[in-house]
């Protein structure tokens, strides 16, 4: 092996280390979603699927917080601002691309910081 490679995995071995240790996933939710073995292509579409439903699921805690209340339930008094649907863009993630739907609210004030607007 040379120099370069062994640096490049320290390096990445020292990155995850700084991380920390990453959250637990239910078994109920892997079971549900690993049936079996899995192609490298199939764990790339998973994997992709998780990363858009994770920020799609974000970016609507952010829209509750901004709004002062959750989807569903009926505007606080004197909230006129209120959800109107949502705009797809394109996210660049370290897995590579995927589309999400951003929410909007009615009077534009929404500026999400997840996936910033522009």
């Amino acid at each position: 092996m040379d120099m370069p490679m062994k640096k490049k995995r320290q390096n990445v071995a020292r990155q995850a280390a700084a991380r920390g240790p990453l959250p637990e996933l239910p078994k109920e939710l892997l079971d549900q979603l690993v049936k079996g073995p899995m192609t490298p292509a199939e764990v790339q579409d998973l994997m992709l699927a998780f990363n858009k439903a994770v920020i799609e699921r974000a970016m609507g805690a952010e829209m509750n917080l901004h709004l002062g209340y959750p989807a569903g339930q009926p505007k606080p008094p004197g909230q006129v601002n209120e959800r109107n649907g949502a705009s797809g863009k394109t996210v660049i993630t370290d897995r590579g691309p995927v589309r999400v739907d951003v929410p909007r609210d009615r009077d534009g004030s929404f500026e999400p910081i997840l996936i910033p607007k522009h």
